[in-house]
């Protein structure tokens, strides 16, 4: 029996030799990847280490605002100037004289650091309401000595919103931040966002920044999502004042409305006198009302796309400050 013992374990030996001579065999490999492993890692986390800072330093604006007197802010946090902004002279502005008065006395009393409203100009379509916003900002900010910013922010981008808040806060500078064409669709909740900045926010809306919306409804929402909140609600009271309360937050609510036909032909009359347009006034006006009955509306669009036809077909060049 002690044979067999013995022969048992000598057979065990080779195999526990052969497993220890493989064992030997990987440790040198390993020992020596090691290191160089430990390295690989340790440069790919510095990589990440300044990727991220990189990532969260914030850009210094300070600078760039003095490159230009408008931008347009991009959600992930950059403002590219406007070089040349596409806009109308303010007196060529015509049959909206009230707004017109209304949103320069509050611009001028913002850009002066007065109390001023966050403004809603909403109504028909093509009837100078973006336009009257950029002249507005031009008006002002030639009195303002160039403190007086334009920041045009896309409707899509509504919650990066308080992001551009953040960054403007301690500026010098003050702040038209315009969103134009404003309107919100379906079960979209971006407007949730916009009401915060508003009004009702922790932070609030900074003192050096005021924000003018353009749209052609005048509660921001389509009416049939409106009636759907009433129909479908178990409270439709409270259904629809959670939508219509955003427009509620813009204090100055601007309407612009249809103009008449004898507005529409003083637009028109304004746009030829000012780019030297020669022609006999009945067959301006002639020209002119056929052109709006061929598109079904009149309003200050109509009459600026008139008068483009008009000047191209007469060879007169047209350029827009």
């Amino acid at each position: 029996m002690a044979r067999k013992s013995g022969k048992t374990g000598t057979r065990k030996m080779p195999g526990a030799r052969t497993g220890n001579r493989g064992s030997g065999a990987t440790k040198g490999p390993k020992s020596a990847a090691a290191p160089a492993a430990a390295e690989r890692i340790a440069s790919a986390l510095e990589a990440i280490a300044a990727a991220m800072s990189s990532a969260t330093t914030r850009p210094d604006y300070g600078a760039a605002l003095t490159r230009a007197d408008a931008f347009i802010w991009h959600p992930e946090g950059r403002l590219v100037p406007v070089p040349r902004v596409s806009r109308v002279d303010l007196g060529l502005l015509r049959g909206i004289d009230r707004m017109r008065d209304i949103l320069i006395e509050n611009t001028e009393r913002f850009a002066k650091g007065l109390p001023a409203n966050n403004a809603l100009l909403w109504g028909a379509r093509g009837m100078g309401k973006s336009s009257l916003v950029k002249a507005a900002h031009a008006s002002v900010n030639a009195q303002a000595g160039g403190r007086l910013k334009l920041i045009e922010i896309h409707r899509e981008d509504i919650e990066s919103l308080p992001g551009l808040m953040e960054q403007l806060r301690s500026s010098d500078f003050r702040f038209i931040v315009f969103c134009d064409d404003l309107s919100f669709d379906g079960n979209d909740a971006s407007y949730k966002s916009l009401k915060a900045v508003l009004e009702g926010g922790i932070e609030g809306r900074p003192d050096n920044v005021i924000l003018y919306a353009t749209s052609n409804r005048r509660h921001l929402l389509a009416r049939d999502m409106i009636e759907n909140e009433r129909s479908t609600a178990i409270n439709p009271g409270e259904a629809v004042e959670e939508k219509v309360s955003l427009s509620d937050r813009f204090g100055l609510w601007l309407g612009f409305h249809r103009c008449s036909q004898d507005e529409y032909l003083a637009m028109v009359r304004g746009y030829c006198s000012h780019f030297g347009i020669k022609i006999d006034d009945a067959e301006l006006e002639r020209e002119a009302l056929e052109w709006s009955a061929t598109r079904g509306s009149r309003s200050g669009r109509v009459a600026w796309q008139f008068t483009q036809d008009l000047a191209g077909r007469l060879g007169v060049r047209i350029a827009t400050k």
